[in-house]
């Protein structure tokens, strides 16, 4: 999977799109078997099978961003809040500039809390994909068994979208690396080193491609409704 568009000026201007997607990562722990960089693949890999089905305009990926509740592990690169608030409103700007007045911000990374006020200070230019109804839609459609909250990290979901998308980045291992940790009052505040020893938090163990195909499927067919309310 290509996580860069490859698209020229020329193919921009023909497409003439009105909506941009801006996938937004992290550069984080994933326990011992998934890459720093799977919440940019899985952001990557959403916006790029709306982009197949709707026309709009996918940008690269934002691919590190706020993931300070992983510092505890090696590999993990934050930028701050504030960064991350200024570096979209900074895109958007220049979208405007071109002629791309709306932009959805495609995000893979439950830690970016900061997006959700960015969009709600653009008063309608912005929206926030996926939502909690369209992932917990897409958990149904895909037969995802871990519930939401104990499937919080480098489990059932995520392994599932890249055993789709780039089962080569996959490494043995998350077949036995099931932990749960439905209890974590102080995750904020002390981060998510004191529930888990891995990393992980849900039952990668039942991950599979063909759920990850179903995800990103259902994920498309809510995207339509984003796209409406955009205009």
């Amino acid at each position: 999977m290509q996580l860069l568009p490859t698209m020229t000026t020329a193919d921009v201007r023909d497409r003439n799109a009105r909506v941009a997607l801006l996938p937004v990562g992290s550069f984080e722990q994933h326990g011992p078997f998934l890459p720093l960089i799977t919440d940019t693949v899985v952001a990557c890999a959403v916006a790029r099978e709306i982009a197949d089905a709707y026309p709009v305009l996918p940008l690269p990926p934002l691919t590190i961003s706020c993931s300070h509740e992983h510092a505890a592990w090696p590999g993990t690169v934050s930028v701050s809040a504030r960064t991350l608030h200024a570096v979209v409103r900074d895109v958007a700007g220049s979208l405007r500039r071109s002629g791309v007045e709306r932009l959805v911000l495609v995000n893979g990374h439950g830690g970016n809390y900061v997006l959700g006020n960015v969009v709600q200070e653009s008063h309608g230019a912005m929206a926030l994909f996926p939502g909690l109804g369209d992932w917990e839609a897409a958990r149904r459609a895909a037969g995802i068994e871990t519930p939401a909250d104990g499937d919080m990290h480098a489990g059932e979901l995520e392994t599932s979208v890249l055993l789709h998308v780039q089962p080569e980045l996959v490494r043995p291992g998350y077949e036995s690396a099931d932990h749960l940790a439905d209890e974590r009052p102080h995750l904020l505040t002390l981060g998510l080193a004191p529930y888990t020893d891995s990393g992980v938090v849900g039952r990668p163990s039942l991950g599979s491609a063909a759920k990850g195909r179903d995800l990103l499927a259902s994920l498309v067919t809510s995207f339509g409704e984003y796209l409406a309310v955009l205009g």
